[in-house]
């Protein structure tokens, strides 16, 4: 586990000239008091710090009674709580039996995290379905360097190959007079052949993760890194060779939605006639028939164990034009999907988890297995979908906005996924009794006072039986914000940038009639909070 333990001394007195100061709440002991555990430190060591930042916050005590005041604000929690928080550290660091326990629960962390950075690196060398003696050996390089057991790797590597179906196979050609190797054997041989050079594997990795600059977080990013490093490519290499993928993946991404020249003829540009979607025909759904596709496309359990629903394709109004509807929901915007899957329920912590083992510590107080994940932004969450379709070799998502609210109104405009019946405690999870908001609804009880397991409200079901749409969490979308424009579309995905992505259904500290389903909400696509999770699609085959 690495921690930031940078500690000036003397502390600067500005506390935008160092971050030491915002840790004083960290639930990790070192960090609050700006300690390395890697290094052992002393009591003595850990006195001296706790006594400097307890002086630092002691000088800062006069802003209480400056509210105006800028340092003030970004202070104000600490001024009250540091001192509390920053003596629990010294108690708990001064005792040997709980110093002993805490850096056992370190040690474990930092094994949980090695074993997500080998996951990553392993699934993409099994993404074609073979592993070869040579990408073994740079797995258990990759593994030993992050302080996992030799004996540690090779379980795990062969859990992954019966989990995955993938095979070990060799490339060297078979001694005269031994069987012919297998066709598999030989497509790997050829393929490895043709890529024995380090830079050309990892730009094979790099295009295996069909991530472009929006996709690609920073700790994605530093997770390529640290493969190229162990293919024996140096670490500045590796960052040009990054580059120059992601500048080849947001060309062939632009290519993909950029719209024709017009003709011209005779340098003259012809008279274009408006049109009423702003898609070719030859992208509109072909007819189906409903009850062909619910056989065809029955519904089914994910390999995270999440239930998925068939939505067929269909035809529907977006938006709202309601009195209570907001701005950002006009005009009204006719929608045509093709079918897809969708998530029955938000996704779980226990889902979640699976992928990310250390998000276990981000859970919510009293937040258990069937609780959505909260605390999550939209990267995380599509990084949870591109995870999910490479182990299931699916198409996984984020739900576009229109087919997020396809999902929950269904054909009929309804304003909200059961119907139009309003304050009622048994359709959703919203600001009621329970909360101490200044909007909360005192007359209506739901049961919780924050996040509530997925399903518990059977009754606010969508009419497709997708649950929880309402309240409870919000949930991320796969748009970036943009205004209705009122101009039909056929499976609109939203802009390709911007400054914030969309996010649906309200949560548990909205007011009822914020969780409608035509409600719309975005944030800055790195926002996590308490209140926001998100769904899955899964594009149908």
């Amino acid at each position: 586990m690495q921690l930031e333990v940078a500690f000036p001394v003397p502390l600067p007195d500005d506390p935008h000239k160092w971050d030491g100061w915002s840790k004083y709440k960290s639930p990790n002991f070192y960090e609050r008091l700006c300690l390395d555990p890697r290094a052992n430190p002393s009591n003595e060591l850990i006195e001296q710090h706790c006594r400097e930042l307890m002086r630092w916050w002691q000088k800062k005590l006069p802003l209480k009674n400056q509210p105006s005041n800028p340092l003030a604000q970004i202070l104000r929690p600490g001024l009250d709580e540091s001192s509390r928080y920053l003596t629990e550290a010294r108690v708990e660091l001064l005792d040997p039996v709980r110093r002993q326990q805490l850096d056992s629960e370190l040690a474990a962390q930092a094994t949980e995290q090695a074993v997500i950075e080998l996951h990553k690196y392993l699934t993409f060398a099994l993404a074609d379905g073979s592993l070869t003696a040579e990408e073994e050996k740079s797995l258990h390089r990759f593994g030993v360097e992050h302080g996992l057991s030799e004996e540690q790797i090779a379980a795990y590597i062969d859990a992954e190959l019966k989990d995955s179906g993938a095979t070990r196979v060799a490339i060297n050609l078979p001694a005269q007079g031994t069987p012919a190797v297998s066709a598999v054997a030989r497509q790997a041989r050829a393929r490895r052949q043709k890529s024995l050079d380090p830079k050309d594997e990892f730009m094979r990795m790099l295009r295996l993760s069909n991530l472009d600059s929006d996709g690609m977080a920073d700790e994605t990013r530093d997770a390529f890194v640290n493969m190229a490093e162990n293919l024996g490519i140096e670490i500045d290499e590796a960052e040009e060779l990054v580059d120059v993928y992601l500048d080849e993946a947001d060309k062939m991404s632009n290519e993909a939605v950029a719209p024709p020249p017009p003709a011209r003829m005779n340098g003259i540009h012809p008279a274009v006639k408006p049109v009423a979607a702003e898609v070719p025909a030859a992208a509109v759904p072909a007819p189906s028939n409903p009850e062909t596709d619910r056989v065809r496309f029955a519904n089914y359990v994910n390999s995270a164990g999440g239930p998925m629903l068939f939505i067929p394709s269909g035809e529907f109004t977006m938006g709202s034009e309601a009195m209570d509807a907001a701005p950002n929901e006009r005009p009204l915007t006719k929608v045509t999907l093709s079918k897809f899957y969708v998530s029955r329920f938000p996704v779980t912590n226990a889902e979640y988890e699976q992928f990310d083992p250390s998000h276990g510590r981000k859970r919510a107080p009293g937040a258990g297995d069937r609780h959505p994940v909260v605390y999550v932004s939209s990267l995380e969450a599509i990084k949870y979908c591109q995870w999910l379709s490479t182990r299931e070799r699916k198409k996984y998502r984020l739900p576009s906005e229109a087919e997020w609210e396809y999902a929950a109104r269904g054909l009929d405009g309804r304003r909200y996924p059961w119907g139009n019946h309003e304050n009622r405690g048994d359709l959703a999870n919203f600001a009621d009794r329970n909360t101490v908001f200044a909007w909360s609804d005192r007359d209506i009880d739901d049961g919780y006072p924050e996040s509530s397991p997925v399903g518990a409200f059977p009754f606010g079901a969508s009419p497709f039986g997708v649950e929880d749409l309402a309240g409870n969490v919000w949930e991320w979308c796969l748009d970036y914000f943009e205004p209705y424009r009122g101009v039909a579309k056929v499976n609109p995905h939203g802009p390709t940038a911007g400054a914030k992505r969309v996010y649906r259904g309200g949560s548990w500290k909205s007011r009822f009639k914020s969780v409608r389903a035509t409600a719309r909400g975005s944030n800055t696509p790195s926002y996590s909070c308490n209140d926001v999770g998100f769904r899955i699609i899964c594009e149908c085959e």
